[in-house]
């Protein structure tokens, strides 16, 4: 009986944990797919979000790719955002 329920309580963690809460807690990746015409400034975490900054594209912008990386200590459970622009 014990088991059944440690075993639907972790199913219960895992579904109710956000894209953000599961890249940054526990590793693993994630993507975020810029509004057209955006460009990335800047991104940064507070706490379990994510937090970033755009711009409008201008005419000699290019649309680029970007990868904001946590880099642990011990080298476990690293969480990667993709961000991708379109123009």
């Amino acid at each position: 009986m014990k088991k059944l329920f440690l075993a639907i309580l972790m199913g219960i963690m895992v579904i109710s944990c956000t894209e953000n809460n599961r890249v940054k807690n526990w590793g693993g990746e994630g993507t975020i797919n810029l509004p057209k015409g955006r460009k990335l400034v800047n991104v940064t975490w507070k706490e379990n979000q994510i937090w970033y900054l755009t711009r409008p594209m201008n005419s000699n912008d290019v649309a680029e790719s970007y990868q904001f990386q946590e880099e642990s200590s011990w080298g476990v459970m690293e969480g990667t955002y993709n961000i991708v622009e379109t123009k």
